[in-house]
């Protein structure tokens, strides 16, 4: 008989955050990303370097610890390409570590755009290349296939499950979000519609938040949780089901809950809490989907993600601002392209990073603290001021290029 199994889901992802790029850089300074500001938080090495001491060193040291004392723990990554480059740069310890706990073989690395980007929604030849981009620069710095993808903040179609489906993967990643689930429990592999070999796997999102956003939220009723309690609430969630997943930011651990909360060492507890049953392990999506069959069939024909309280794609998108930066951004496409002017094409795609969108964002009451929290700018105003100039930069590029042959491009 099969054991009942946690997911453990993480996602790694730095954004390369924009400078204060005004009109008057334009057709100057092509530096969008660089901020000789060391104190602000758009300095990419700056932040990169902080987090790396909060969270990925301290917690990669605990998971390889966990990975080498309990055989059966297991846990999922997807680690962006924005964040790989900068880590190259500025932190080649912390890629290191990460190599070591995929080197054990109970760590899975899962695809996603290399660019944490849009692309779906805009550009299917963009998308796929970016995918292939990822699938590349793991296979190089890790030595293994990527068989399970996550899109960009978990955002999720049936469009979408019949691409992968189609394109080799074997798994899916999404959230599992009330009105599309209705009766239905998020601790079952299903079967995505219209299609013929890929499985999904759906967060449990009350389990996941309650360490990504509650645990150190002193008004919670449940604060301070206990890894024993904890432990109840997943094995009450696992009663009748085969599986938790837990999918969440990486950055969990050490960056948006801080060490101080305790959340470390609660983790390093739950873990051995969860592992003292001889009923329980871990799985990693690879290996739950090989374990599980579909239960049935879960149809999400519009698009859901796992951010913000309606679960849509308005975090990036529900705003004027937001439309008309992507808008202007995907048109630019082809000719951007067409130059195969490397520098071009990889600031292009670095502007693409959904995290500049995010930051646009001008939703208020209980979601705009968080996107408050996240962002580097003064207000959602400045972020869009700094991508659209970034962007019409971008096209006097493009004018150069063309102008000069691509002498000067």
């Amino acid at each position: 008989m099969s054991k009942r199994g946690i997911v453990l889901y993480l996602h790694v992802h730095q954004p390369l955050r924009i400078r204060k790029y005004s009109i008057f850089d334009t057709a100057e300074f092509h530096d969008y990303f660089d901020e000789s500001d060391t104190d602000t938080d758009r300095n990419n090495e700056r932040v990169l370097r902080k987090v790396a001491d909060k969270s990925y060193r301290p917690m990669n040291a605990l998971l390889e610890k966990l990975l080498h004392r309990h055989p059966e723990f297991k846990v999922s990554l997807s680690i962006t390409g924005t964040f790989i480059e900068q880590a190259e740069k500025w932190a080649p310890d912390v890629l290191d570590s990460f190599k070591r706990l995929v080197a054990t073989g109970q760590v899975e690395i899962v695809a996603e755009t290399y660019y944490h980007s849009l692309a779906f929604f805009y550009s299917r030849e963009e998308f796929e290349r970016q995918v292939e981009m990822h699938r590349a620069k793991i296979r190089e710095l890790f030595g293994v296939e990527t068989n399970v993808f996550r899109n960009t903040e978990l955002s999720y179609n049936d469009e979408l499950a019949q691409w992968a489906d189609g394109y080799g993967f074997k798994g899916i990643l999404a959230e599992g979000w009330d009105p599309i689930l209705q009766w239905r429990n998020p601790n079952f592999v299903y079967r995505p519609p219209n299609t013929e070999n890929i499985s999904l796997l759906l967060k449990n999102y009350r389990l996941s938040d309650d360490l990504a956003f509650r645990f150190s939220n002193k008004d919670w009723s449940q604060w301070p949780l206990s890894a024993d309690t904890y432990s109840q609430w997943a094995n009450a969630s696992i009663a009748e089901s085969p599986l938790v997943n837990l999918f969440m930011d990486y950055e969990t651990f050490g960056e948006h809950q801080w060490a101080d909360t305790g959340i470390f060492e609660f983790f390093e507890s739950f873990v051995g809490k969860w592992l003292d049953n001889p009923d329980n392990t871990f799985y990693t999506t690879s290996e739950a989907i090989d374990q599980y069959p579909p239960a049935g069939e879960i149809s999400m024909p519009h698009t859901v993600t796992w951010a913000d309280s309606e679960r849509d794609l308005t975090a990036w998108l529900g705003n004027n601002m937001q439309q008309e930066a992507l808008k202007h951004l995907y048109a630019l496409e082809d000719q951007i392209m067409r130059t195969n002017d490397d520098a071009l094409i990889s600031d292009w795609r670095k502007l693409q990073t959904s995290d500049h969108v995010y930051y646009m964002c001008t939703k208020w009451f209980t979601d705009g603290d968080v996107h408050a929290y996240f962002s580097p700018y003064d207000s959602p105003y400045d972020a869009f001021l700094y991508f659209m100039n970034a962007v019409r930069d971008v096209r006097y590029r493009l004018l150069e290029y063309h102008k000069y042959g691509g002498l000067h491009g």
